[in-house]
């Protein structure tokens, strides 16, 4: 018989699922959590604001393919993490966010931080609930698992009293539930996989779009089975960016407006019509489309689908192959000729001298810095837009945008979850100077226990991706709140315990990202740069 408090069952429930860190900033209302998870070996790390910690466990799942934890304390605690819980919702990303509460015999009174937690995050969440008592911890742990993991992948909260994390339980007559949730994953219906097979045998010019829902599959090998059977171009979203090698003949990046525009039959495998493809419209009216998605709701939403698969993307990637035949075309070669093409306009841009420095030469300096097993974490608006399309990952889980909720902040956090979860691989963030300003102080979170990465900041003094729409409507004198000054950021990293340059000419990049890699610190490579054309026209909401 042995009595162990609330605190050390939410630990050992998240060390049977096999849970290496949790991830936040420290209150009263969760300190018994982390008396567990030393008793587990489960590293605690912090940051300096909530917000960050949520991101982390978010990073973590992007990096790792498993559900992120993030621990926050009550009242503001939770109100700061609402922001990583709606990105991780949006961006379909399992993650365990565990709030604490006041004890429940104050509920009512008022006591320190009291909320109603559990309203507040219910609509961005796939699930917010409070545990009533002690012993069923390890219950709501096995549920919390189950739903931020089955299904369409999500955020999930869990509210804690302190009397129930301080509660004490005899360890033999606790339940720890076995069997709770499922890793298997649905499979197409029969009858559309054939209708799917009919169109893409009988196309011309098939492409295929893949989206973040690829990453979680367990079938995420089956890309190459189906590509090469069906011999078609495919542009990669997300999480879904590393799934090809960029060497791949059958991997496109710059010419997919034309690409849909010529299709005679596109698939979109776990990804909506939203705005990054333009909700559908660039397609004639009469492509046919095949629609892959875990969710029935997202499929004809927007575009309509002439064949709509409600199911796993790589086991219906791996069906759709197995049931077809298609010979050779030769689309993919002559889309090859267009991807060429614009890739060459570019260079001239690439190769800018200029100063300050042209952004597209920014990111192909960045690009030829960085070893092929590093992670990539984007954070800003007009500088990433433009890197996305020069920047490379060789390997899945290695590209770590915001998603479609457009959340800026992310870098630090996400970068920090990388470099833990592949210790020996190095990781850049590619940051914009106002994204830099939302988390700048997770430099001496990461720089305290010992988590090094490399930020490369495009600084143009502005938010670009907003005010260069802002300027086109209202002119130079009427476009407030989007001006920045190009301050030295890299001196408040320096002074966070870090490693800063700052950089004016195109050549002193590499060898600046150099230095900051060889640093063994958080670094930041302050980069001055220029505007250029590339972006005209790009929309910001």
């Amino acid at each position: 018989m042995a009595f162990v408090h609330g605190g050390r069952l939410v630990a050992d429930s998240l060390h049977k699922e096999g849970v290496s860190h949790v991830f936040t900033l420290c209150g009263g209302h969760i300190q018994h959590i982390y008396d567990g998870c030393l008793d587990l070996g489960i590293r605690v790390v912090d940051f300096r604001h909530e917000q960050s910690a949520g991101h982390a466990a978010e990073g973590w799942a992007r990096a790792t393919g498993k559900p992120g934890v993030a621990l926050v304390t009550a009242g503001p605690g939770v109100t700061d993490a609402v922001t990583a819980a709606a990105n991780a919702m949006r961006g379909g990303v399992p993650m365990i966010l565990v709030g604490g509460q006041g004890p429940r015999f104050f509920s009512g009174m008022g006591s320190l931080q009291e909320m109603d937690h559990v309203s507040l995050l219910r609509s961005i969440t796939k699930w917010s609930a409070t545990v009533p008592e002690t012993r069923r911890l390890p219950d709501f742990m096995a549920m919390a698992f189950r739903k931020a993991t089955t299904g369409v992948p999500g955020p999930v909260f869990l509210e804690m009293p302190l009397d129930v994390l301080m509660g004490m339980e005899d360890s033999d007559n606790v339940h720890f539930p076995q069997h709770y949730r499922t890793e298997a994953v649905a499979g197409g219906d029969p009858s559309a996989i054939a209708a799917a097979v009919a169109l893409l045998e009988k196309a011309e010019r098939p492409m295929v779009i893949v989206g973040t829902q690829w990453w979680w599959s367990p079938y995420k090998a089956a890309i190459h089975e189906f590509l090469s059977r069906y011999d078609l171009p495919a542009f990669l979203n997300g999480g879904a960016r590393g799934a090809l090698r960029p060497d791949d003949p059958r991997f496109f990046r710059l010419c997919r407006s034309k690409a849909l525009a010529s299709a005679d039959v596109v698939v979109v495998f776990g990804t909506p019509w939203d705005f990054r493809l333009n909700y559908g419209n660039d397609l004639p009216a009469s492509t046919k489309v095949i629609h892959v998605d875990l969710d029935p709701d997202v499929i004809g939403h927007n575009r309509g689908a002439d064949v709509g698969i409600v199911g796993d993307t790589g086991l219906v990637m791996k069906q759709l192959a197995a049931a077809g035949s298609r010979a050779v075309s030769p689309w993919v070669e002559q889309l090859r000729t267009v991807e060429v093409a614009r890739f060459q306009k570019l260079l001239p841009e690439l190769h800018s001298d200029a100063s300050p420095i042209n952004p597209l030469r920014f990111s192909w300096e960045l690009a030829q810095a960085m070893p092929k097993n590093a992670s990539v974490v984007c954070d800003g608006g007009d500088i990433v837009g433009t890197a996305a399309k020069v920047v490379d990952v060789w390997e899945p889980g290695r590209w770590m945008d915001p998603g479609p909720l457009g959340t800026l902040g992310v870098g630090p956090a996400f970068a920090m979850a990388a470099r833990l979860a592949r210790p020996k691989d190095p990781v850049f963030v590619i940051y914009g100077d106002g994204s830099f300003g939302l988390n700048g102080m997770e430099y001496e979170a990461a720089a305290r226990q010992g988590i090094p990465f490399v930020g490369v900041m495009g600084n143009d003094g502005a938010w670009t991706q907003i005010r260069r729409g802002q300027v086109q409507l209202f002119g130079t004198e009427r476009a407030p709140a989007t001006g920045l000054g190009f301050t030295r950021y890299e001196k408040m990293v320096e002074a966070l315990g870090g490693h800063g340059e700052f950089v004016e000419r195109p050549e002193e990049i590499r060898p600046a990202i150099d230095r900051a890699l060889a640093s063994g610190k958080p670094a930041l490579v302050n980069v001055k740069i220029g505007s250029s054309s590339f972006r005209e026209g790009a929309i910001s909401v």
